[in-house]
């Protein structure tokens, strides 16, 4: 492992400690709004305090890009830190949360690890170094047809105009496939996807610290990622499909066709 990204992983283990033990007493955690279905805890904060630290401890001249508190420094080097993925889960109690750490190179991804503290999992990725989980090699599914595929969404619950659109795209994924999973956390679909647990992700309107690190995940994982247009703008539009190379391209294009 990246002697950079065994920080990061120093770094994720302290916050799932604050994160498992105030999931023990969740009628003690203050929650508080950023928006409409859009949550963020004391725990929130606290983890990423406890990343940040870690990260500047041994890398006080990169520049970090976090939720909670925004962007800060000014280097090459980019630490993209999303402490609690899943926060509506997490204050449920509902156990699907993760917590995401990628580092940035100038214009790539590099680094990246996903923790899930609930279970005590640790995807981690290097840019050509593969894929683990645990430190045993994961890889993407072998499926390649669409009524074959488990596939995972990511849709918010309302966007304006572009609502109808997006109801029906969800509508074609439903029906084209095994069906749809809408977990509640891009980290953790991401995550899976590099696993071989679902066949393909398709998320809209998502944040560069939800895709960062399980984008790199899938592609070293064996998948591709695009954006809607089958480029490789996600991570500036927050759109992305990721699945094998074969199925991609099926996806791709039903949701092009709706």
């Amino acid at each position: 492992m990246h002697p950079m990204l065994n920080v990061a992983v120093k770094a994720a283990r302290a916050a799932g400690k604050i994160i498992n033990r105030a999931s023990m007493d969740l009628d003690l955690v203050k929650v508080g709004s950023k928006g409409p279905n859009d949550f963020v805890t004391e725990t929130d904060q606290a983890a990423e305090t406890a990343i940040i630290e870690v990260l500047k401890q041994a890398f006080p001249d990169h520049a970090i890009l976090a939720e909670e508190s925004g962007a800060s420094g000014d280097s090459d080097y980019l630490w993209i830190i999303d402490p609690i993925d899943g926060t509506s889960n997490f204050i449920h109690g509902y156990p699907c949360y993760a917590v995401s750490i990628a580092l940035k190179f100038k214009d790539q991804v590099v680094q990246g690890l996903i923790y899930d503290p609930v279970n005590n999992d640790l995807y981690t990725a290097g840019r050509g170094e593969g894929a683990f989980l645990n430190n045993k090699r994961i890889r993407v599914s072998k499926r390649l047809r669409m009524n074959e595929a488990l596939v995972g969404v990511s849709w918010p619950a309302s966007n304006g105009n572009q609502e109808s659109r997006l109801a029906q795209q969800f509508a074609s994924l439903n029906a084209n496939s095994v069906g749809v999973r809408r977990s509640g956390s891009a980290v953790m679909d991401l995550a899976y996807l590099a696993a071989g647990r679902l066949d393909a992700y398709v998320a809209h309107g998502l944040q560069p610290w939800d895709i960062a690190a399980g984008a790199l995940m899938v592609q070293e994982a064996g998948g591709l990622v695009t954006d809607f247009s089958g480029e490789t703008d996600y991570l500036e539009n927050g759109n992305l499909i990721a699945a094998n190379p074969k199925l991609l391209p099926l996806i791709l294009r039903s949701l092009q066709n709706v």
